[in-house]
């Protein structure tokens, strides 16, 4: 296993669910990120899916004490290079192109790569992966189509993210090739909007203690 596996493990192993954040304004993302740890989710996804998600990853990994954070939707090696030179602690991708590869080659951050297809898995094995994000989880099968992956493609551990409850979550967290899940249900929109972040840490303590249940 290379370092750069072992650290993505690192941060991967700290919870059961990594929040997958939309941040638009970076006035919210330290009170979010902070009451995200609060709840015992040091591993923050932010999405660089906004004109505010760089500066939010580069407040979060700053400011707030105790955060891991990563930069999510990345789509190439422009993104790759920006998001680490903001402070993310680990990448990760909706899918996978070898421009990303090979940007993930030149960096010293790790990539969770995505993929949603015995193919896809194979490619990434045979650049060295171990560990690749499922997605999108609920729409490409479930966790029933990722426990039929497991022994087949053994070796390889997967976060599934995309469309997951704290309902669903457990599905996929009692899967023997699952090591957490990527989830946007601990900050909903309308806590973040309302600077709720005592409810915020709540749901996170919620979602720690999905690794017990």
């Amino acid at each position: 296993m290379g370092k750069k596996t072992e650290a993505l493990l690192a941060i991967l192993q700290l919870q059961p669910v990594v929040p997958v954040l939309v941040v638009d304004r970076v006035a919210t993302a330290i009170p979010l990120a902070r009451a995200l740890v609060d709840g015992g989710l040091k591993a923050i996804e932010i999405t660089l899916r906004t004109d505010a998600a760089l500066d939010a990853i580069k407040a979060v990994a700053d400011e707030v004490e105790g955060a891991e954070v990563g930069a999510g939707t990345i789509l190439n090696a422009r993104q790759y290079e920006a998001a680490v030179k903001a402070g993310s602690r680990f990448i990760v991708s909706p899918g996978t192109t070898q421009e990303l590869l090979d940007a993930a080659t030149q960096s010293e951050v790790p990539l969770l790569p995505g993929a949603a297809t015995p193919s896809e898995v194979m490619a990434l094995r045979e650049e060295g992966y171990a560990v690749m994000k499922f997605f999108p989880a609920e729409q490409a099968g479930g966790a029933a189509y990722l426990k039929s992956l497991a022994s087949p493609l053994g070796g390889i551990s997967f976060c599934p993210t995309g469309g997951i409850t704290v309902k669903t979550a457990k599905d996929y967290l009692s899967l023997p090739n699952v090591i957490c899940v990527g989830g946007s249900w601990v900050a909903p929109k309308a806590l973040v909007e309302a600077g709720d972040w005592a409810a915020v840490t709540e749901l996170a303590v919620q979602a720690k203690a999905l690794a017990t249940t």
